[in-house]
């Protein structure tokens, strides 16, 4: 009994001990903090060869799609990114269910008055993804402004989700948005083939060839962005894409298209990360659009690739439900693909 007695009074002396020590050094911390200077963000002070990106895309718990199919593949390449997730679910919404919150524009701008309070602000890059209320799109346009004021040579990677084969999946309202305010400030736009036909009008009459494919890309220069990769287009059961760079408005832009494989499974994130790959690879090589292309097509074809064949391993068929894509797996083609696809350039 004594010897409880004992040994409960030390360990409670030693727990006073403890918690005053503790306290003293908590206080004495929080003098010294006060007193010395923030340190400095190397990403700011000492910046990548490469850039600075804010991407604000969905984020996904499980799986990759949005800034989770995006991040990575633009930190592999050397790009310090800040992400703001659109939404947080538990998984994408191709699953039976799935759970999770919508940030809303205000919350959206909250973020952005927290970083420029501590000017955290300068970017090199946005990336913007899929959106899905018009409100949250237009504070997305005050954000490009905002960043603009403090770099205006801001590059501005837009990819217009809004929807694919002729069927929307945002309010069509979001359309008029994109089509008249998003894609006079893009510096870049990867829209998809039906994406492209929204934004120039063409829905009525479809991209059927590749001479529309161009002229499609023709009308987005005309409105702004100086860079344009229509990232697939089905002609005649080939599969496509074709990118266009105007680097001054004096002469005719410089038009290409690769050839891409049709794969008999459908995946999810896969335009998420080709954008990325784009934004990656085109600021490496700024001159050389269809260099960009090659690398981003060949990164993503290899990733596709490694995804199915694991899927088979695995016993599953891979045309029964969309796949998640094998990224962490497939990080060495994204840092050093093997240019295994070649743009032909139109004359």
């Amino acid at each position: 009994m004594l010897l409880c007695s004992s040994l409960s009074g030390r360990s409670s002396q030693s727990g006073i001990f403890r918690d005053k020590t503790f306290s003293s050094f908590s206080r004495s911390r929080s003098l010294r903090n006060s007193e010395m200077a923030s340190p400095p963000i190397l990403s700011l002070a000492l910046p990548s060869d490469t850039g600075r990106v804010l991407s604000i895309q969905s984020h996904t718990v499980q799986g990759y799609v949005g800034n989770k199919s995006a991040v990575f593949p633009l930190q592999l390449l050397g790009y310090d990114v800040d992400p703001i997730n659109s939404v947080q679910f538990s998984n994408h919404t191709g699953y039976p269910t799935f759970k999770g919150h919508v940030l809303n524009g205000q919350q959206l701008w909250d973020l952005i008055g927290g970083l420029e309070a501590n000017d955290l602000l300068y970017y090199t890059h946005l990336l913007t993804g899929y959106i899905g209320s018009v409100s949250f799109l237009n504070k997305v346009l005050e954000v490009v402004h905002k960043l603009r004021s403090v770099n205006p040579n801001l590059t501005y990677v837009c990819d217009p989700v809004m929807g694919d084969e002729g069927k929307l999946y945002v309010p069509e309202d979001l359309v008029s948005v994109y089509r008249e305010k998003v894609v006079p400030v893009a510096s870049m736009l990867t829209p998809n083939q039906f994406e492209a036909e929204l934004l120039t009008k063409l829905s009525y009459c479809r991209i059927s060839s590749e001479t529309d494919g161009r002229e499609a890309c023709n009308i987005l220069h005309a409105a702004g962005p100086s860079k344009v990769v229509i990232t697939s287009i089905n002609i005649d059961g080939n599969l496509l894409l074709i990118g266009s760079h105007q680097k001054d408005k004096e002469h005719p832009p410089e038009q290409f298209k690769i050839v891409i494989p049709k794969i008999p499974a459908y995946f999810t994130g896969t335009g998420d990360l080709m954008t990325a790959l784009l934004l990656g690879w085109s600021n490496k090589y700024p001159d050389n659009l269809d260099k960009a292309a090659e690398l981003a097509v060949s990164s993503l074809q290899a990733l596709l690739q490694r995804t199915l064949s694991d899927y088979r391993r695995a016993g599953f068929d891979s045309q029964s439900s969309s796949l998640e894509i094998r990224l962490i797996q497939s990080q060495d083609d994204i840092r050093n693909p093997k240019l295994t696809f070649k743009a032909d350039k139109y004359t």
